[in-house]
């Protein structure tokens, strides 16, 4: 997982509400084996509609999606997280988020900021012309406005997002201690 501190750019003025993970990756594209490509899918009902902001130009590369209220409800599917991933996207603002959808994005690297409604709303203006900065370390979403909104977050998530470790990197950093607790026991209890 790569380390994440400021995601600046672009950002999609989705605004959703109830935005659902089967809105996000729909049922009949998780046949896969492999998380790749799965982006070229997502949004698919909302892609189908002409001039959708997903194949506007105008936001081409974004790595940040604004979301409505209840942002990724539905189903607990991971998919939902690994095609944000392979859309680009390494933040996600909203008002709230689904427990489970916010689980599976941290667990897959990306940054869900829960923000006020008014704030959002004011984005989502923003988001139509100007490019975004979220910066994790201080916790902060602002524009080139001036606009400043501060967010809140866990900070063990805070501390995992901010050094790139998911649950392998986390064990992989505590190996040494590991082999040595490992060798501890095969000298204490060689019957195990």
């Amino acid at each position: 997982m790569k380390p994440i501190n400021a995601v600046e750019g672009r950002a999609i003025p989705l605004g959703l509400k109830n935005c659902d993970t089967d809105v996000i990756i729909p049922a009949h594209f998780l046949k896969v084996i492999t998380r790749d490509g799965l982006g070229k899918n997502a949004f698919e009902a909302i892609r189908a509609q002409p001039g959708n902001v997903f194949d506007d130009p105008e936001y081409a590369g974004a790595n940040i999606l604004i979301g409505g209220d209840n942002f990724g409800c539905g189903s607990s599917r991971e998919h939902a997280a690994w095609a944000l991933n392979d859309m680009g996207i390494d933040a996600v603002i909203a008002p709230s988020f689904s427990d489970i959808f916010s689980g599976n994005a941290f667990k897959n690297g990306i940054l869900t900021v829960v923000l006020p409604q008014e704030a959002v709303d004011r984005l989502l203006e923003v988001a139509k012309t100007q490019p975004i900065s979220v910066e994790l370390e201080g916790q902060t979403v602002t524009t080139p406005f001036q606009d400043r909104f501060r967010f809140e977050i866990d900070p063990f998530r805070k501390y995992c997002l901010l050094n790139g470790l998911d649950e392998v990197g986390m064990t992989l950093a505590r190996d040494s201690a590991i082999g040595a607790f490992e060798e501890k026991m095969a000298a204490e209890r060689p019957w195990l």
